[in-house]
């Protein structure tokens, strides 16, 4: 029954008691007395209970579609407000459970398109530091080394410093063409990928270990490229925010597809709300389908775990 059948059947029940009574033996003296005013009064507040009981089961399931409007979150889809109550808000509900899908799905088609777009900048742009500026580096180094051997004795040592940030500033861009375009990924597959990216950011400061297991499903070259940029954008955030000395990326097979585990010692998230990094980690595992979660560590120093579940193409086992 409808919500509004229901308060309209309670209510006219209650009228048609009143009006029966009115028209039969019972009246109502002047003054009123003490038991007729308790009838009055007793029948009055049975009326008013009814009424409050029906409202407040046909507006529970609102309040619950209220709390899950108010928590959805299209980085984590599938979460959905049950159907329940009355015909009304049943199809109301119903109805926000079909714009969700529909939301969720042109989010995840119109992220996918932002992220192709963004890899073939990427790699457009390390085209260009490596063919152009690179070249171009290279070249000054080639004009400095004529330079220093002609320049007189004096002039030498600086000629030599130029060289030198001349040569630092071409390692420099050879590095972030590097990060732009994963070569290595593409030539070399993901194993090799994963431990040149653990390679490059262990520093001084901080000790990266690698484990990639055997008998991995095969993936995707999507899902590959997916995993380099969450193992590559966790480490980043270890290096600038955590804090750690330590940290390993592990990449294991699990029931139905295979995980990555990128693990610091870090200070950990401390309750800071997910920033740019972490959200587009979370919007690349979803145009893969995987799960990503991030949170505390297991240690005594805690730390951050970063997850990313992939499960395997339909048919590769």
């Amino acid at each position: 029954m409808s919500l509004f059948w229901r308060i309209f059947s309670l209510n006219a029940a209650g009228l048609v008691v009143a009006a029966a009574l009115l028209l039969g033996p019972v009246t109502v003296s002047t003054p009123v007395r003490r038991g007729e005013a308790v009838v009055v009064l007793g029948g009055l507040v049975l009326l008013l209970v009814a009424n409050a009981l029906v409202l407040r089961v046909g507006l529970v399931p609102l309040q619950r579609l209220g709390r899950a409007m108010a928590a959805a979150d299209l980085l984590r889809p599938g979460v959905r407000a049950p159907v329940s109550g009355p015909s009304e808000t049943a199809a109301l509900i119903t109805t926000y459970n079909t714009m969700l899908d529909r939301l969720e799905a042109e989010r995840a088609t119109g992220a996918a398109h932002a992220l192709s777009a963004q890899e073939r900048e990427r790699h457009r742009i390390a085209r260009e530091l490596h063919d152009e500026v690179g070249q171009t580096l290279t070249a000054v180094l080639l004009q400095l080394k004529r330079v220093a051997d002609r320049a007189p004795q004096e002039l030498r040592e600086e000629v030599g410093q130029a060289q030198e940030a001349t040569r630092a500033g071409l390692d420099e861009i050879r590095r972030i063409a590097r990060r732009l375009r994963p070569g290595v990924l593409e030539e070399l597959g993901l194993s090799s990928a994963l431990r040149s990216l653990a390679a490059e950011f262990t520093t001084h400061g901080l000790t990266v270990r690698h484990h990639v297991g055997g008998d991995l499903p095969r993936l995707t070259e999507e899902s590959e490229l997916v995993v380099y940029r969450v193992a590559q954008e966790g480490l980043t955030n270890t290096a600038r925010h955590s804090a750690a000395d330590r940290a390993e990326v592990r990449l294991q097979p699990v029931e139905g597809g295979v995980e990555l585990l990128v693990r610091d010692n870090g200070k950990g998230l401390g309750g800071a709300p997910d920033g740019a990094g972490i959200q587009g980690m979370r919007e690349r595992a979803l145009l893969v389908g995987a799960v990503f979660s991030v949170g505390p560590g297991p240690g005594p120093g805690r730390g951050t775990d970063v997850r990313l579940r992939i499960p395997a193409p339909a048919g590769v086992r």
